[in-house]
């Protein structure tokens, strides 16, 4: 359940009182986790996988309400905020028009205020945060073009006397976005402390990939496999899958691994250590990349004629693991599944995925079927990537179809998607996670993602009184009569 799927009054979910109530919802169903997507400032398609930066929040998540409280603004400021558009799909080009504006108005009553508690969040965080801050201050000078086509060369390649000069000229707008970082920061780190004391834990994502136009990329260039123009020469994706039959192209610079491991991986390890001061648990996207990855030929239309190339294999699992003794981590090791990505999950020891979607495709042999799993795995009834349930039981293959109500003994009276549920719940998994869409039962025009779709994804949202005491109840049926409470 993403934090951007939450209701509100201002066209996207914040970490205000619904968060609250969710995660109350949840507590109330006895669960004890609650999977987000990344918290990063979304860019091109609104993608929580095309960011800004990965280390920072993202300011739409910022609860204008939380602000009213604080004195921050006024009721009436916020009003003018307000979304009236269809509240199940969040309305970006409206938040996109008004929503800095109103954090402008919270940035000039608060700086002053919160001056020294600033000043301390800025060193808590400086091997980023200055130049995030910066770098979206120049964006806007540049008519929030990619980085890559700033008029002023100087700006692009960060010759210090020119970063000098600009950290004069758009003062207030650096303060601008810092005050916004330390605002997220404070709410996420209150909002995490009371799910936290509900005995639930926050599953965070990891993006594996960073997006081209992104303050890391901008900061860090000799990091990413970039030429003398600072253009990519490979680009990341995966080749033709169960998704897509011309793969999927993502566009994102690739890493320059062997440089990465002369330092021990140091980019990496502080890119961990600000996910898990954001997370209790952390899933890493497309595991499968760090075994080998799909490079793809920069200017290529489709992700089809790309090639394997090696990734780092152990040496980043141990540097990770030696880093951050006991760190709690999911491996999504979806996608195209090699000998050698299988015994990098093992010797990894993480947990993989299995989705139950994926179970229904093949014969009894299938990874993803419950009979099949060990319980070092996370049961999942699909990703952000998938239909839910009720939707993908339409348009799955005949055959697949009457498998899948063959194998859980699915029935009308206990609803498609509940069987379904009832199927990963008694799997030996030690972890189930469903998307909150099944267990509402919604099915067409509540996807989350359509992969190889630019348009109209990360938009799906809950409607007020949805997740209900009636609803809460049914779910704490189930999990208890699997032992999950």
């Amino acid at each position: 359940m993403p934090i951007f799927s939450l209701p509100s009054s201002y066209g996207i979910g914040t970490m205000g009182r619904e968060a609250y109530a969710f995660a109350d919802f949840l507590h109330e169903a006895g669960q004890r986790f609650w999977q987000l997507l990344p918290l990063n400032p979304t860019s091109f398609g609104d993608s929580p996988y095309q960011s800004l930066s990965v280390f920072a929040g993202n300011p739409y998540f910022i609860d204008i309400e939380l602000l009213i409280e604080d004195g921050l603004l006024t009721e009436s400021e916020a009003a003018n905020c307000k979304c009236l558009g269809d509240p199940r799909y969040v309305d970006y080009e409206h938040i996109y028009n008004t929503r800095f504006n109103l954090l402008r108005i919270a940035k000039e009553r608060g700086w002053k205020r919160d001056f020294i508690r600033v000043k301390r969040f800025v060193r808590e965080n400086e091997s980023w945060l200055p130049d995030y801050a910066l770098f979206m201050a120049l964006k806007r000078h540049f008519d929030m073009r990619a980085w890559t086509q700033w008029e002023d060369a100087d700006a692009r390649i960060r010759k210090p006397e020119a970063l000098k000069a600009y950290r004069t000229i758009l003062k207030d707008d650096i303060e601008l976005f810092t005050y916004i970082q330390y605002v997220f920061f404070q709410q996420w780190k209150r909002l995490k402390e009371y799910v936290n004391g509900l005995g639930i834990q926050i599953i965070g994502d990891l993006p594996i990939y960073v997006a081209m136009d992104s303050a890391d990329v901008w900061a860090e260039p000799m990091q990413f496999q970039l030429n003398e123009r600072y253009e990519p020469t490979e680009v990341a994706g995966v080749p033709p899958d169960y998704f897509s039959e011309d793969g999927q192209l993502w566009g994102n610079p690739l890493y320059r691994w062997d440089k990465m491991k002369e330092d021990g991986f140091d980019w990496w390890l502080r890119r961990v250590d600000g996910a898990r001061k954001l997370y209790d648990v952390i899933r890493i996207d497309h595991f499968r990349g760090i075994e080998s990855y799909w490079a793809v030929k920069f200017g290529e239309d489709t992700a089809k004629n790309g090639r394997w190339i090696k990734g780092p294999g152990m040496d980043f699992v141990n540097a990770v693991k030696n880093a951050f003794p006991g760190i709690e981590i999911i491996a999504e090791d979806l996608g195209h599944l090699t000998k050698e990505v299988k015994n990098l999950l093992k010797k990894s020891g993480f947990p993989g995925m299995k989705v139950l979607e994926f179970a229904f495709g093949a014969d009894e042999q299938n990874d993803y079927l419950p009979h099949n799993y060990d319980k070092n795995c996370v049961c999942y009834t699909g990703t952000h990537d998938n239909s839910p349930l009720m939707l993908w039981l339409e348009e799955a293959d005949s055959a697949e179809a009457a498998f899948a109500k063959k194998y859980f003994a699915l029935n009308e009276s206990e609803g498609y998607n509940w069987g379904i549920i009832r199927g990963g719940m008694g799997s030996v998994a030690d972890v189930f996670i469903a998307q909150m869409q099944d267990y509402l039962g919604l099915g067409e025009g509540h996807r989350t993602n359509a992969p190889g779709i630019a348009e109209g994804n990360w938009r799906w949202r809950m409607l007020e009184g949805e997740a209900s005491r009636e609803l809460a109840e049914r779910i704490r049926v189930y999990t208890k009569m699997y032992g999950r409470i």
